[in-house]
């Protein structure tokens, strides 16, 4: 059986804190569900109800769309062990896209590792926490980070990911708009 908390406890932060993976899921009003894995070492706990992470381009931004589309910004992170004790935690809320150029992006960017390809930083209201057995979980060994995606947006320079942006990243899978403006966003560091 499930507990459930009203913010991130201490424990709860160690946790998190110890993962080198988590999952975070979106939905528009009507659409296809998304659940994505993040890593890089992207997440930051701002407060016992605050969280964001630092958002790499990829092939989709359902994310970004998901939180324009929809009045209640649903977003959930999940966090499960791959080792040591089994535990699941999820943290519900609402989610805010704030995009790379903007002054809150600013003001946030310095509590993050800045990496080529960044585009946003996406900040989630906790207004519950939930943990559960994660018996179900298998084990995994932790090898390595993967450096080829920050390499990659590294090696084709900020006007080549401006034209990825304006190409892949302006719609969701479904058509919805991401408002995504690549000529306005400020190049990383």
């Amino acid at each position: 059986m499930g507990k459930q908390f009203a913010g991130i406890e201490p424990e709860h932060r160690a946790f998190i804190e110890r993962q080198k993976i988590f999952f975070v899921a979106s939905a528009p009003p009507k659409g296809r569900i998304n659940v994505s894995p993040k890593g890089l070492s992207s997440l930051r706990l701002l407060g016992p109800n605050d969280v964001a992470y630092l958002d790499c381009t990829g092939s989709g931004s359902e994310t970004r769309a998901h939180l324009m589309a929809s009045s209640d910004k649903r977003l959930t992170l999940m966090f499960c062990a791959f080792d040591g004790p089994p535990m699941i935690l999820r943290l519900y809320g609402q989610g805010r896209s704030i995009m790379r150029g903007t002054p809150e992006y600013g003001e946030l960017i310095p509590r993050f590792e800045d990496m080529a390809g960044a585009r946003q930083i996406v900040r989630l209201s906790v207004e519950l926490v939930q943990t559960s057995c994660g018996m179900g979980v298998p084990l995994f060994d932790y090898k390595e980070e993967r450096g080829s995606l920050v390499r990659y947006w590294t090696k084709q320079g900020l006007n080549n990911l401006r034209k990825y942006w304006g190409l892949k990243n302006m719609k969701s899978i479904d058509g919805l708009p991401t408002g995504f403006a690549p000529d306005s966003m400020a190049p990383p560091g």
